[in-house]
């Protein structure tokens, strides 16, 4: 029997007190822990930034990576074990920056893999400059006079990239947060979720009490991809929170002749041969 307690890591989070990772750490263990899935047969991807230590702070099999690079690194995991859940998580800024084009491939691919986004519109590891979603205008410490770009918008972009599961949660409500997360991990490929995320010391903005006013559960046709396109780009005082869109289609794998075939980990390796290397003289 799987408990909550066997995804306890050894080391203790070193998050700002009431950061909005904390409720997403609960989420993420309490949606396995409800899965029953063991942490022996979890791989935890991150990137770079306060979010992104998460491999650190639960006991699962985890890989620390460099800034936007998580997915390649969960997409390569999975196919050479496919038995593995594999969850990618990172922040706004590392997934929507410095990983863009990972971001966007991956979701066109619909490589079987979790992707879960701590979005508080900041980078708070290095104290608060602007994100991607940071709305236009805002004044950081990188953005004196305002921040000249309009925010990246997730949704649209993972659902116009061709995602087939996309959600979006809030650590403001971690019990919601956690039904979100175990339809994303039961989700038959790529499934994105966004999670409105409150950086406590470097956002007065978005807060907790801000969006508390704001938030709402959708209650939507999950297969209708143009109303799912259509909650994505509310703003403002409506922003809607559960599972916008999510639809069967085929896996990356099942247009590979050789990963559907087997796995790359059972693959013996691949022996070079003298006629082999002549091809590259």
């Amino acid at each position: 029997m799987v408990t909550v307690a066997d995804y306890r890591g050894r080391v203790r989070p070193d998050w700002c007190p009431a950061c909005g990772n904390f409720a997403q750490l609960s989420a993420i263990s309490g949606a396995l822990t409800e899965l029953s899935i063991a942490p022996k047969d979890v791989v935890v991807v991150s990137g770079i930034g306060c979010s992104s230590n998460m491999p650190e702070f639960i006991n699962t099999y985890g890989f620390h990576g460099l800034h936007g690079r998580l997915l390649p690194v969960a997409s390569a995991i999975k196919w050479a074990n496919p038995k593995l859940t594999v969850i990618a998580y990172g922040g706004d800024g590392d997934g929507f920056f410095e990983g863009t084009q990972h971001f966007y491939h991956s979701a066109k691919r619909n490589i079987n893999i979790k992707y879960i986004v701590s979005d508080n519109q900041t980078f708070g590891l290095t104290t608060g400059q602007a994100s991607p979603t940071a709305p236009l205008g805002r004044v950081t410490k990188s953005t004196p006079f305002g921040n000249p770009e309009k925010p990246v918008n997730p949704l649209t972009f993972a659902l116009s990239a061709g995602a087939t599961f996309v959600a979006r949660g809030f650590s403001g409500d971690t019990i919601f947060l956690k039904e979100i997360i175990k339809k994303a991990i039961m989700h038959k490929g790529f499934a994105f979720v966004d999670v409105f995320s409150p950086c406590v010391t470097y956002n007065k903005i978005e807060t907790y009490d801000y969006l508390r006013q704001r938030v709402y559960k959708l209650d939507t046709d999950v297969t209708d991809f143009d109303k799912a396109y259509k909650h994505a780009q509310e703003e403002g005082d409506r922003l809607p929170t559960g599972v916008f869109y999510d639809v069967t289609e085929k896996i990356y794998d099942d247009y590979d002749p050789v990963i559907s075939k087997e796995s790359l980990n059972e693959v013996p390796p691949y022996k070079f041969t003298e006629k082999t290397l002549e091809e590259f003289l």
